[in-house]
C-alpha cells in the first residue's frame, strides 16, 4: 500500500475495514521511523452505568491492566515496560478509550496483550481494593480542589447527577466504596462488545497485514451490547448562582456558560469559530486580552465549547483573587454581551479561521495524533475526505455566524455561574434562579 507521509490522510491514503461483528479498523500506513501508535474507543462508558454506581465505567476500564486470563498483573507490566511500550485504558461518557505505543516489531505481540486485556479481563479481588482506595483518596483530592468543584457544580447544575453529562465520571465516595466486583464483572459482561468499536493505527506497519492481525485477535468475538438505559434530556429554564466554600483557599474558580451544541449539529463549526475569538485565539482570546491582560483580574481566564453525543457546553473559566470575583463575573459576562450584539472584525475572524485550520497539521505530525484524528473522524462518521473538507467548514464561517451562535447560546441571562472558593462571595444580580425543568424526548445511546 503506496501511502504519501506528507499528504493529508484520507480515502485513499487510509486503509479502512469493518469486521463482521462490527469492529471498524483504519490504518495509515508510514514508514519514517519504526513506532506504531494506535487509539481506538469501545461505545461503553458511563453513560451506560446506573446513577447511584457512579464511577463503575471508570472503574472496569482501569481494572483491564491488573489482570486478564493470560497476563496477570505483574506479567501485563514485564511484557508493557520490557519493550518500552505504553498502554492505558481509560473511561469517558460514551466510551472507553485505548492508547497503545510501541515499536513496530512488538505490535503484534502488543495487540493479543491488548486484545486479551478488554476481551477477558479476571478483575482481581486484591487489586479492586488497592484501585478503590486509590480511586478514593483522588476523590477526596479533588473535592479540595476549586477549579474541579467549580466545574462539578457548573455540569450538576445543567444537568443533574442522573444524567450522565452531569455526574462525574470517577464517581463519588459513596458510590465508588459501594461498587463490589460482581458488578465489575456484570458490567463488562453486558456492555462490553466490538459492535460500532474502533481502532485506528498509524506508524510502520504493513496495512493489510493489520487488518489481517485484528481480525484474527478480535473477529471471533461476539458479544452483543446491552441495551442502555435511555438519557433523559433535562434542560434548566434561566440562570443560576452558586457558590462552593472551600475553607483555607488563596483562590477562587469560576465557571460561567451555559448549553452548547452537539457534535452533529450544524452550528458546531461556527460556535467552534466563535469561541476560538472569546477564549483561545492568541493569549486566550478576548477574555484573556481583557479580563488577565487589560484589567488584571485573573490568573488565567480562557472559555471551551465541549460537544458531545447528546449535548454539549459552552463555558468561560478563571482563577481570581477572592476579592475580584465580582468584578471578573462582570467583565466575562460583558464579553459574552459584546460576542452576541457587535460583530466581529474581519481580522479576528480570519484570524481565527487561520488557527484552527493551522494547528490541523501539526496535530497530524505524529503517530499518536494522526491516529488520534483517524479515531475522531470514525467515530462520529465524519469520512475519511474530513481532513480535506475542514478548512472550508471552517472558513464557511461568517461573522453573522459568529455572533448569531453567540446570541443563542451565550445570553447571560441564561448563564449559570459557579464558583468556588474560601468564602462566600455575592455575585452580581442576572437573574432570579428558577428550578423549573423542561423534560425532553428520552434519547437512546448511540454513537458519540
Amino acid at each position: 500500500m503506496n501511502t504519501h507521509v506528507h499528504a493529508l490522510p484520507g480515502p485513499e491514503t487510509v486503509f479502512q475495514m469493518t469486521l463482521p461483528n462490527g469492529l471498524t479498523v483504519l490504518v495509515r500506513e508510514n514508514h519514517a521511523s519504526p513506532v506504531v501508535a494506535l487509539q481506538g474507543s469501545l461505545r461503553v462508558g458511563s453513560a451506560q452505568e446506573a446513577p447511584q454506581q457512579a464511577g463503575l465505567a471508570a472503574f472496569v476500564a482501569n481494572m483491564l491492566t491488573r489482570g486478564s486470563e493470560q497476563y496477570d498483573y505483574d506479567a501485563f507490566n514485564a511484557a508493557v515496560e520490557t519493550v518500552g511500550a505504553s498502554l492505558t485504558v481509560s473511561a469517558d461518557i460514551h466510551s472507553t478509550d485505548l492508547s497503545l505505543t510501541c515499536l513496530a516489531e512488538d505490535f503484534e505481540r502488543m495487540m493479543a496483550l491488548l486484545a486479551d486485556l478488554v476481551r477477558r479481563p479476571t478483575f482481581p479481588e486484591e487489586h479492586i481494593e488497592r484501585l478503590r482506595q486509590m480511586k478514593l483518596v483522588r476523590i477526596q483530592e479533588r473535592e479540595q480542589d476549586t477549579a474541579s468543584v467549580a466545574a462539578r457544580q457548573f455540569n450538576e447544575s445543567l444537568f443533574g447527577r442522573e444524567h450522565p453529562y452531569g455526574r462525574m465520571t470517577e464517581g463519588y465516595l459513596e458510590t465508588v466504596a459501594a461498587l463490589q466486583r460482581q458488578d465489575l464483572v456484570d458490567f463488562h459482561r453486558r456492555f462490553f462488545s466490538p459492535q460500532g468499536a474502533v481502532l485506528a493505527i498509524a506508524g510502520d506497519v504493513d496495512a493489510r497485514r493489520t487488518a489481517e492481525v485484528i481480525g484474527e485477535l478480535f473477529g471471533d468475538w461476539d458479544a452483543p451490547r446491552a441495551a442502555a438505559p435511555p438519557i433523559k434530556r433535562v434542560r434548566i429554564a434561566g440562570g443560576h448562582r452558586l457558590h462552593a466554600t472551600l475553607p483555607g483557599k488563596v483562590q477562587s474558580d469560576i465557571v460561567i456558560g451555559a448549553y452548547g451544541v452537539r457534535r452533529c449539529d450544524p452550528d458546531f463549526y461556527a460556535v467552534r469559530v466563535a469561541n476560538c475569538i472569546l477564549g483561545q485565539f492568541g493569549m486566550m482570546g478576548r477574555l484573556g486580552e481583557r479580563v488577565r491582560e487589560q484589567q488584571g483580574l485573573a490568573y488565567y481566564c480562557y472559555s471551551t465549547s465541549i460537544s458531545e453525543q447528546e449535548d454539549g457546553v459552552w463555558f468561560a473559566a478563571a482563577g481570581v483573587n477572592p476579592g475580584d470575583v465580582d468584578a471578573a463575573v462582570e467583565s466575562i459576562l460583558d464579553e459574552f454581551k459584546r460576542l452576541c450584539t457587535e460583530p466581529v472584525s474581519p481580522e479576528e475572524l480570519s484570524d481565527s479561521q487561520a488557527y484552527l485550520t493551522g494547528v490541523m497539521p501539526l496535530m497530524l505530525e505524529t503517530n499518536e495524533g494522526v491516529a488520534s484524528t483517524l479515531l475522531s473522524m470514525a467515530w462520529y462518521d465524519l469520512g475519511l475526505d474530513y481532513l480535506h473538507r475542514y478548512p472550508s467548514l471552517i472558513y464557511g464561517v461568517t461573522a453573522e455566524d459568529v455572533q448569531r451562535v453567540a446570541a443563542q447560546y451565550l445570553q447571560p441571562e441564561r448563564c449559570v455561574i459557579s464558583v468556588a472558593g474560601p468564602n462566600t462571595v455575592e455575585l452580581p444580580d442576572i437573574v432570579e434562579p428558577d428550578a423549573s425543568q423542561e423534560e425532553g424526548n428520552h434519547l437512546p445511546i448511540a454513537q458519540d
